[in-house]
């Protein structure tokens, strides 16, 4: 049968905490429950202590030799002065009395028992404390998975605005595009027309005859729909929608703006500009042009252009 101090060290205690706790005590669960105890202790501490406990015995009885101490209070025995004072660290008991009386040691097959219950008490113990580690770290797993799904939305949300707003501007300079497309075949309808009544004007005074009525000018088309546009110098302002390297950008500026300093504007955002070329009609101003004005270039109120 392995001894106290063997079957503590099996259990995991070291060694030189458990020969102090078999010296102070007088049996395996005595031991482990001083161990508990003084775990916050260390072991210089503890052989302090034991010698002023030493220093002092229990005075004896005349006449009588004592086998054992007795709690006053709870009646339980003890058999050494080490295990009584336990007893009243332990419970707060404080009176004990000498006793001839001399405790029995445990038998073998109760010190098995005992140390089976010490057993299963440790592994007791050991679960309970692994089920609170697992509850813990399912715990911090939660609110680990929750932050990040929060991060997550939030990151989702941004991008989703992110893309609205760059969808919204996209269909405002298509709009902006088409508008402007619309406005210049109108123009060059108008002067189709213009050119095509002109010439039966000069046929009909060629051949005496009387020259054809002139016909009604429709308005010109305009981002709002089919009213009535207002005549470019009404105008202070020109939109420009204007086509990059790095993809299109939109500026206003006043119609007595000239080019150059159009071109300033940009190059200090970083858009190095040779010309500005126009699509309908297709047309090209390079730096020869650059001190013609918006208004005199005809991008009022608003022109689509390609940097180069």
């Amino acid at each position: 049968m392995a001894s106290d101090l063997d079957q503590l060290i099996d259990m995991g205690f070291p060694r030189d905490r458990a020969e102090l706790a078999v010296k102070a005590t007088g049996g395996l669960q005595s031991a482990i429950d001083w161990l508990e105890k003084m775990q916050d202790k260390s072991v210089e501490d503890i052989k302090a202590e034991q010698a002023d406990a030493a220093a002092e015995p229990p005075e004896l009885k005349p006449g009588e030799e004592a086998k054992s101490l007795v709690c006053d209070e709870c009646n339980k025995k003890f058999r050494s002065v080490a295990q009584a004072e336990f007893h009243g660290t332990k419970t707060g008991h404080e009176n004990f009395s000498e006793s001839t009386e001399e405790i029995a040691p445990l038998t073998e097959e109760e010190k098995k028992q005992r140390l089976e219950e010490l057993k299963e008490k440790l592994a007791l113990k050991r679960a309970a404390q692994s089920e609170m580690d697992k509850e813990d770290r399912k715990k911090n797993e939660q609110i680990r998975m929750k932050s990040t799904k929060e991060s997550q939305d939030i990151k989702e949300a941004l991008q989703n605005k992110e893309r609205i707003k760059e969808a919204q501007a996209k269909r405002a300079e298509k709009k902006a595009d088409d508008d402007a497309r619309k406005r210049v075949l109108a123009k060059l309808e108008v002067d189709k027309q213009e050119r095509k009544r002109k010439a039966e004007v000069e046929k009909a005074q060629r051949a005496g005859q009387a020259p054809p009525p002139a016909p009604a000018q429709a308005p010109m088309p305009t981002s709002s729909g089919p009213t009535t546009s207002k005549p470019a110098s009404a105008y202070t302002e020109a939109r420009l929608a204007l086509q990059t390297a790095s993809g299109r950008v939109t500026k206003t500026f006043p119609v007595e703006t000239t080019l150059f300093e159009v071109a300033h504007a940009l190059e200090e955002e970083g858009m190095q500009v040779n010309s500005f070329s126009t699509t309908f009609p297709k047309k090209t101003f390079d730096k020869t042009d650059f001190g013609m004005t918006l208004k005199e270039c005809g991008f009022v109120p608003s022109a689509a252009l390609v940097l180069r």
